[in-house]
């Protein structure tokens, strides 16, 4: 049985400003169907003494440890730069600025 109807496609996508076809009606109409259904076996399941969960595998932390390290020399930094200028990388202007 099929708990959107066309009419209620059609009534949404008017609220919505949406022009649809009435191919696009009947598919959408379909479509959200199997959504509501999919959403309502779920449903089903998820009794009270299951955790509500956002991932169903934990998440740990990808992050390394944040150790200092020395910087790289500058002559390196800018020897793959296509200009430089006085130790800095000169780049087009892009503002009318002088």
């Amino acid at each position: 049985m099929s708990t959107i109807s066309r009419d209620e496609v059609a009534r949404v996508a008017a609220l919505a400003r949406i022009d649809l076809r009435t191919d696009e009606v009947d598919r959408l109409a379909g479509e959200l169907d199997v959504i509501v259904e999919s959403v309502a076996r779920i449903s089903e399941v998820a009794t009270a003494d299951v955790p509500a969960t956002s991932h169903p595998l934990p998440l740990t932390n990808v992050f390394r440890d944040d150790v200092p390290e020395a910087p790289l020399p500058v002559e390196d930094v800018l020897a793959g730069a296509p200009q430089q200028e006085n130790g800095r990388f000169a780049v087009p202007q892009i503002l009318g600025e002088e």
